[in-house]
């Protein structure tokens, strides 16, 4: 058949309208991208309790988020890192996430590996929010490093203050994991600060590395050889839990505290009847009866068969975060943009407010274990 000129011109644009219009239909028929998270912890060794904690803690927010419908009709995935807590594996962890082309990081779970890894997110320009990573030296940066706790002055004032003014310690010695260097000596300079402002004395700060070959009998010896009236240990749950149980031979009523990275449910596994009576200051209320609380709780429970720890708890409302900022977030704006722009934020036992920085502030109580389980004392 041939065609005249303008019957060819017609079939022309019949032909491009019948493309076009199959072309949108296989795009509309194409699922959609989902949003990728990546999570960076340390999901083996020592650390480990606070990273399986953290990862899922994410995943659960990730699974409630879906079945709810995801994020503008996109389901989201979760991409986990492990850091082992340490330097080279962290950075190469987050160089692969970038490579996946994840749209944020929930993580890393200590201070020491987000000061090695927040050059590289801040050069991609990557939003990477942190549950538990507190070290002060990450405060006050206009940069694109997030976090939903507050830095560790705001737990160590508040141990000092229970410590000088509740037990009466006038003379504490502390032992810190160098292998978390950057959380350890933060939170004993703000503690060492507030407790010698009321007039007490910090004596000795001993150190230590965590997974060398730590004598903790002779750690305990050490710190007992001070004559303190009060001891902090500022160190992960295992080593913390090892070292209480050689304080306890030697003296079985001298108090202990520790900071907040300890206060996981391995400690008191670890630690049993040793490490009853400690205290701590940290920012879970496991006692909470806040409806939001006792729903993340029960899903937790169902979902993995365990207690959730903190840095689940802050896992899961780091997600949460993103997810709320890209449900707002408006054409052309980044995301670290949608989340300074919302700025309150509702975490599951309490509201996240960011400054202009991306740091937090949050309630924080005292707690003790007591029959083996972390009770809030005030």
């Amino acid at each position: 058949m041939v065609l005249r000129q303008p019957e060819q011109h017609s079939y022309r644009v019949f032909c491009s309208l019948a493309l076009l219009v199959s072309v949108l239909f296989l795009q509309a028929c194409s699922p959609v991208e989902p949003i990728r998270l990546g999570f960076l912890g340390s999901l083996s060794g020592r650390f480990a309790d606070l990273g399986v904690d953290g990862r899922d803690g994410a995943q659960l927010a990730v699974d409630m988020r879906n079945k709810a419908g995801g994020v503008k009709g996109r389901t989201v995935s979760l991409i986990s890192g492990d850091d082992q807590q340490n330097a080279e594996i962290a950075k190469q962890a987050v160089s692969q996430l970038i490579g996946s082309k994840v749209d944020a990081i929930i993580g890393p779970m200590t201070s020491a590996m987000a000061a090695v890894v927040v050059p590289q997110v801040n050069s991609a320009q990557l939003l990477m929010l942190s549950p538990t990573a507190t070290a002060s030296s990450l405060s006050g940066i206009d940069d694109y490093f997030f976090r939903v706790l507050p830095a560790t002055s705001h737990f160590a004032r508040k141990s000092a203050d229970h410590h000088f003014l509740r037990l009466g310690l006038r003379r504490v010695v502390a032992v810190s994991d160098q292998r978390n260097a950057a959380y350890t000596e933060s939170w004993f300079g703000d503690y060492q600060s507030a407790f010698e402002a009321h007039g007490g004395k910090v004596v000795k700060n001993l150190r230590f590395a965590s997974g060398e070959s730590n004598l903790f009998a002779d750690l305990a010896r050490q710190l007992l050889e001070t004559g303190p009236d009060g001891i902090l240990i500022l160190a992960n749950s295992v080593d913390a839990a090892m070292l209480i149980q050689h304080v306890r031979r030697l003296n079985a009523t001298l108090p202990i505290t520790t900071s907040e990275w300890t206060a996981t449910e391995r400690l008191i596994e670890l630690g049993g009847r040793a490490v009853e009576g400690i205290s701590i200051a940290q920012f879970l209320d496991r006692q909470s009866t806040q409806p939001s609380y006792i729903k993340f709780r029960q899903s937790y429970l169902e979902r993995f068969g365990r207690e959730p720890g903190f840095a689940a708890l802050t896992a899961f409302d780091a997600v949460n975060v993103v997810l709320e900022a890209m449900e707002h977030q408006r054409a052309g704006q980044t995301l670290k943009q949608a989340l300074l722009a919302r700025r309150d934020f509702s975490g599951a036992q309490s509201p996240i407010v960011f400054d202009d920085f991306g740091d937090t502030l949050r309630e924080t109580f005292i707690t003790t274990v007591t029959n083996g389980s972390f009770v809030t004392l005030h």
